[in-house]
């Protein structure tokens, strides 16, 4: 007798993702003083977006732009999604001190500031209430800076990059 047990662990890493992504910009918008209200007011909006677009392998990237009262950029984080991410023996993890280390590089960020996050998808994908079209602000005069895989799993990763003033 032979008993065949099947487990889908794709619908796991996709919530493992979903989970810290979004607590991954949550931790970035609270250590950088700006007002968490109305990110955690949207959170279900944010993890139907990034869950649904993550399980059907669309979505590419999620960025945070942080702006001046005047509309200009201060500056961004950005976390590119890697679906070949991974050797399939079921690990996850975080690095949570790669995101502290960017967070010192951006300095003091004004309390006047305020922040949008973009998703960015394959134009493929189905389309996700509470989302629509969206454009970055402009990085003339910024330079990116990588922070390597922030977020790792069997299948996805996400390697992380901020923009500094050049």
């Amino acid at each position: 007798m032979s008993t065949l047990v099947s487990v889908n662990t794709y619908a796991h890493t996709v919530t493992f993702v979903t989970d810290k992504m979004l607590k991954s910009l949550r931790y970035i918008i609270t250590s950088t003083g700006l007002d968490p209200n109305k990110f955690v007011n949207d959170w279900k909006t944010y993890e139907l977006g990034v869950q649904t677009w993550l399980t059907s392998k669309h979505l590419k990237g999620i960025t945070l732009e942080i702006v001046s009262p005047t509309g200009a950029l201060v500056t961004r984080c950005d976390f590119e999604i890697n679906y070949t991410y991974g050797n399939g023996e079921g690990s996850m993890w975080l690095d949570t001190d790669a995101l502290k280390f960017a967070i010192t590089k951006f300095g003091t960020i004004p309390s006047s500031c305020t922040y949008s996050i973009i998703l960015t998808t394959d134009p493929n994908r189905s389309d996700v209430a509470g989302w629509g079209p969206a454009s970055y602000l402009s990085t003339e005069g910024f330079t990116k800076q990588s922070l390597g895989t922030t977020i790792g799993t069997s299948s996805i990763g996400a390697q992380a990059s901020y923009w500094r003033k050049s």
